[in-house]
C-alpha cells in the first residue's frame, strides 16, 4: 500500500494552499478501492487549523474538514515545536488531531513513497 506524507505549512489565511492540502488529503482518504496511507503533518502557521471554528474565506469551517480526515483514519498532528510557537499546546483542538514531534515526522517522510508540501 502506498503511504503518502502531507505537510502544510501554509496559515488556513491569505492563501488557499492550505484549504488545497485539506481538499486534497480529502480526495485521497475518500477513494474508492486502493486507498493510500495518509499521514497530514502541521507545521508553522499551518498550526491553527487545529483550533475549532476555523473558517476559510466562503466561511466553510474547516473544522469539518480535519474531522472528516480524522474521521477516515488519517493521523493529523501538529509539531510541538510550532504549535508551542504560537501558544496552543494549552489549548483545546479538534477532536482526534494530536501534537507530533520532528523525530515523529522525519520518521513519517523516511517511510512514506511521496511526499507533499503546502
Amino acid at each position: 500500500m502506498q503511504k503518502i506524507l502531507i505537510i502544510v505549512h501554509a496559515p488556513p489565511y491569505g492563501s488557499e494552499r492550505c484549504l488545497s492540502a485539506l481538499r486534497l488529503a480529502l480526495a485521497l482518504a475518500g477513494r474508492e478501492g486502493k486507498k493510500p496511507l495518509l499521514d497530514v503533518f502541521l507545521m508553522s502557521d499551518a498550526t491553527v487549523l487545529a483550533l475549532p471554528n476555523q473558517q476559510d474565506a466562503s466561511g466553510n469551517t474547516l473544522q469539518q474538514m480535519v474531522e472528516q480526515l480524522t474521521g477516515h483514519g488519517v493521523p493529523v498532528r501538529l509539531c510541538k515545536t510550532c504549535a508551542g510557537n504560537r501558544g496552543l499546546l494549552d489549548l483545546k483542538l479538534i477532536e482526534g488531531v494530536t501534537i507530533g514531534t520532528l523525530a515523529e515526522l522525519a520518521e513519517a517522510t523516511v517511510q512514506a513513497d511521496k511526499v507533499i508540501t503546502f
